[in-house]
């Protein structure tokens, strides 16, 4: 399985999972909810207390990938299949442009 953590505005918003099935899983931090409940990362994804899930990555995390000649950069300097889109998102959305950015957590790292 592999996650990360994602931030709006550089405060941890929730956790997004690539689950073994291959399915994926977003849900807000407790501490975020309370804090921020109107401060959404997308339309479609409100805050709430129950996960969001889906068979592919959500649309918003993938529309953070680059697209064109800068996925291509980003596939061959990483060595990630284009295809490989949590990967890619991984590797690529620390620095983000706009205000959501996505972290990897390695396996052993507290969340």
């Amino acid at each position: 399985m592999r996650q990360a953590i994602v931030k709006y505005n550089n405060i941890k918003s929730g956790i997004l999972r690539e689950l073994d099935s291959g399915e994926y899983e977003f849900v807000y931090n407790e501490n975020y909810i309370q804090n921020y409940p109107d401060l959404f990362i997308t339309f479609n994804m409100p805050v709430r207390n129950r996960s969001y899930s889906s068979k592919r990555l959500f649309s918003f995390f993938d529309g953070l990938i680059p697209e064109g000649w800068l996925l291509n950069i980003a596939s061959e300097s990483w060595k990630i299949n284009k295809n490989d889109r949590m990967g890619l998102l991984l590797a690529c959305c620390q620095n983000a442009i706009g205000a959501v950015s996505v972290h990897p957590i390695k396996e052993n790292e507290d969340v």
